[in-house]
């Protein structure tokens, strides 16, 4: 076995965020850039010898490029055995999946999630531990420091695996195992949701639209949906996993999935729309002329959760990431039980799971998730809301109305400010922090700001602590505005601003979104000075 031992020197940029390392393209293709980020997760992560390592990705450019050299490098590093996704392919929730299933000590997932592909498009990497979450930040801080000291790699000299077909190879010691990437993850679905249920109620006509978005679920949905559930074909549109996304952006809202959006706005409308993002861990859930804000999606969930078998002892608990809104907080006090507030990512949401906290988990950016794996399920929303539809045999709409009409509804608003200036960025946020004292207890129109702070979190189970989360105005109603900068982008910065406005009143449930939260709008406006800030007169974003 010819292993090589590469000198080399760190760059400086290798900090992961809030979801791994992501940076464009050529960033990961200069030379030893991605060797170094691997060599600093082996030797962070403490693998005994002849570990199993889950390995795949969402078929991105430079996905096929970069398993390779991992296979290699993992070979070299003393692992026994890879478990691969067929082609390099697996969804981040199916990843998650095979890592539980196979009790292996961790995985590493190539994705970028919902940022564009291609040649100049993004790329991204991040480690997986052995529960099947994403790491937590003590393990990618060590991560990061090992990349700012080190000198050396090693890697195997030998060919490339041949990743098209199912099967065992070896490289070196180390045995590699090519899987089917959809069945594990299928199976585990059809373990969860009452197929039967779903068949009969796509057998009876109802008539369905999944956008796959040339991105990584394309195979799972046209399994699970077509094959096993019998929806019609060419229920799942864009489902072959392309390496620029079509040319598309892979992020399921109302802006990029506007295919999906003018089909379930249509004349001929089907009675249900569903989208999912690059890696497969995002949703968006559209009824016939109708659109369910990932909030909502949540609050729903957990409201209906006996109705699919997996759940139907109940729930545990809640957790949403802090910009998320209090609806879930509403259904988990009807039902009696916690509901955590977390900051942003999904690894803050692994120590409540792994502790038998809660069942059901999500945030705003159309990410919900349970205790079936540690990452968000793109997929997995879906097939409960159509177990949801197949049980209670009502539109969606009819649905989230009754829900409204029972709980009350939170109107709730996203604007995204994408590849903003980091200084000017940086500068309404710090602006924000140095008016708290004038904003505490001011009051704008009907508004009063009853506190305001930067959002801090104390784990319930390990007591560590996260600062900085994000700068919160809450006003004595309910109501909130918060600030924060995105950590899944990789270029300039992402501000967003997030609105929310709680409304007991039936009568005005049917409102727009924007009209009811015109007036907050502007005082988010205001007090952020953020136009004079950025120079920006609108979003790039709404959702």
């Amino acid at each position: 076995m010819d292993i090589r031992t590469v000198n080399t020197q760190p760059f400086p940029d290798q900090k992961p965020g809030t979801s791994g390392l992501r940076k464009k393209v050529p960033a990961f293709q200069q030379p030893h850039y991605l060797e170094n980020f691997v060599q600093s997760i082996f030797d962070s992560i403490a693998a005994p010898q002849n570990a199993t390592l889950a390995l795949g990705g969402d078929g991105r450019y430079y996905n096929r490029e970069a398993i390779q050299i991992i296979l290699k490098m993992a070979a070299a590093n003393g692992f026994g055995k890879v478990l691969v996704g067929q082609g390099g392919i697996l969804s981040t929730p199916a990843a998650s999946c095979v890592i539980r299933k196979y009790q292996t000590y961790g995985g590493i997932i190539l994705s970028a999630s919902h940022n564009p592909g291609g040649p100049d498009g993004d790329f991204g990497i991040k480690y997986n531990s052995s529960n099947g979450g994403p790491a937590t930040e003590t393990v990618t801080e060590t991560i990061f420091a090992k990349s700012k000291t080190i000198s050396t790699y090693r890697i195997l000299d030998a060919a490339d695996v041949a990743l098209d077909a199912t099967g065992n190879f070896t490289l070196g010691d180390m045995q590699v195992e090519v899987i089917d990437p959809v069945s594990d993850y299928a199976e585990l679905m059809e373990s969860l949701f009452d197929f039967a249920a779903i068949r009969s109620l796509l057998a009876g006509g109802f008539r369905i639209k999944f956008d796959a978005m040339h991105a990584v679920n394309g195979p799972y949905a046209k399994e699970i949906l077509e094959r096993r559930l019998g929806a019609a074909t060419g229920s799942v549109i864009n489902a072959v996993p392309l390496e620029d996304f079509g040319g598309g952006h892979p992020d399921p809202n109302l802006t990029y999935a506007h295919e999906l959006v003018e089909i379930c706005y249509g004349e001929n409308a089907p009675d249900f729309g569903a989208a999912s993002d690059g890696d497969g861990d995002r949703n968006m859930i559209l009824g016939k002329r109708f659109f369910v804000t990932p909030s909502d999606s949540l609050a729903l969930l957990a409201a209906n959760a006996t109705l699919a078998p997996g759940y139907k002892q109940g729930l545990a608990g809640i957790a949403r990431s802090m910009p998320t809104s209090a609806a879930a907080d509403r259904v988990a006090q009807a039902l009696n039980i916690p509901c955590y507030e977390t900051p942003t990512g999904w690894k803050f949401f692994g120590n409540l799971l792994d502790a038998g906290k809660v069942t059901l988990c999500g945030e705003e950016s159309f990410g919900t998730g349970s205790s079936h794996v540690r990452e968000k399920d793109g997929l997995w929303a879906v097939l409960f809301w159509l177990n949801i539809v197949a049980a209670r045999k009502q539109s969606v709409e009819s649905i989230v109305s009754e829900h409204w009409a029972k709980y009350g509804r939170n109107f709730y608003s996203r604007y995204d400010y994408e590849g903003l200036p980091t200084e000017a960025a940086q500068g309404v946020m710090q602006h924000l922090k140095d008016n708290f004292a004038k904003l505490d207890g001011a009051q704008f129109g009907k508004y009063s700001v009853k506190f305001c702070d930067d959002f801090s979190y104390t784990d319930p189970v390990d007591g560590s602590v996260s600062k900085g989360q994000g700068v919160r105005i809450i006003f004595t109603d309910g109501s909130r505005i918060i600030f924060r900068l995105s950590g899944t982008g990789t270029e300039g910065a992402t501000l967003r601003v997030y609105l929310e406005a709680y409304e007991a009143d039936v009568s005005r449930h049917h409102l727009d979104a924007q009209v009811a939260l015109a007036e907050l709008i502007g005082i988010a406006l205001q007090i952020s000075e953020l136009k004079s800030r950025t120079g920006r007169e609108q979003p790039t974003v709404i959702t």
